[in-house]
């Protein structure tokens, strides 16, 4: 990955604090209910993007999304559902302090303690892939059989990145450190280093881009679900609104059937990160991922927690 410029980002200190932090309230996004009670599904956006090294921009990704979200139809086809018997309800976009990229994971998580106290699914709008270690780690201490499926096309798998522990780079191996590497199933990745390769070989976990869903859903079975959507698996002519983006990766259609055949599976949480869309004028890629997003919130809120 060509990655430079990290903004160095110490420790979070992770505190478990279950009131709801500062959020600020915007277009929400399309068919969402006006309220959190009741709700079986609660969206907010984390525009952070503290550590991107390539092409920043990511914070921009949750209005943006859900700007365009307008531009589709309640109904998903695949899934044969509408968005207005989803039960969710958008609360808006955390307010996340520039500069300070702990004290924003920290915010991140004490939201995902907000809404996991309630019972209620958890749906993350990044911002960058950083976000996920706060939101996987509310769910992991909420859900001890939590499981994780991270579609990417990066596994995120370094100890550090240019000396910096805390990094988009670095999160799934700093989501490894507190979760067994054996309950993480990782789709699509087809860049990383060496010793990324070799430790995603070595879990037996990586999966490559001709996996089926029901393969992906067998390897689920009846766990808790955490799942984790970089959006940059998807390929460059298909999602060119990217902070780093990787030639060779799937079409639409695939990454919609893989989220689309875990519908009905014990989801807790999600999230979708990494749309950059001032990189894609045409707004194509916002679309396709306000798009994604229908498409979590349909299957994750199918069936119930459990």
């Amino acid at each position: 990955m060509a990655r430079a410029g990290v903004t160095a980002v110490s420790a979070p200190v992770i505190e478990s604090e279950l009131s709801q932090p500062e959020l600020l309230k915007i277009t929400p996004f399309l068919g969402s209910r006006d309220t959190a009670e009741g709700a079986r599904l609660i969206l907010f956006g984390c525009p952070f993007d503290g550590t991107c090294s390539f092409r920043p921009g990511t914070r921009f990704g949750p209005p943006e999304i859900r700007a365009v979200s307008d531009v589709l139809e309640t109904f998903c086809p695949i899934l044969r559902r509408d968005l207005e018997d989803a039960q969710f309800a958008d609360v808006g976009d955390l307010a996340l302090p520039p500069g300070d990229a702990a004290a924003a994971l920290r915010l991140i998580y004490q939201m995902a303690n907000h809404v996991h106290a309630s019972g209620q699914i958890t749906a993350g709008l990044g911002g960058e892939h950083l976000i996920s270690l706060p939101l996987v780690k509310a769910a992991w201490e909420a859900y001890p059989d939590l499981v994780i499926v991270h579609f990417d096309a990066h596994f995120d798998l370094r100890n550090n990145y240019l000396g910096v522990e805390y990094s988009h780079a670095t999160v799934m191996g700093k989501i490894c450190e507190f979760i067994e590497s054996s309950r993480v199933l990782q789709v699509g990745q087809r860049s990383g280093t060496r010793e990324e390769f070799e430790r995603a070989e070595l879990s037996g976990n990586w999966r490559p881009a001709t996996i089926s869903a029901s393969d992906i859903r067998q390897w689920v079975g009846n766990r808790q679900l955490y799942v984790t959507v970089d959006l940059d698996v998807l390929d460059p002519s298909v999602f060119p609104g990217t902070g780093t983006p990787e030639p060779g990766g799937i079409d639409f259609a695939t990454l919609q059937q893989w989220i689309a055949g875990l519908a009905g599976c014990r989801w807790v949480g999600w999230d979708v990160v990494e749309l950059s869309p001032h990189i894609d004028a045409t707004q194509i890629s916002s679309i396709v991922s306000a798009k994604i997003v229908r498409t979590m919130i349909l299957a994750s809120t199918v069936g119930g927690l459990q």
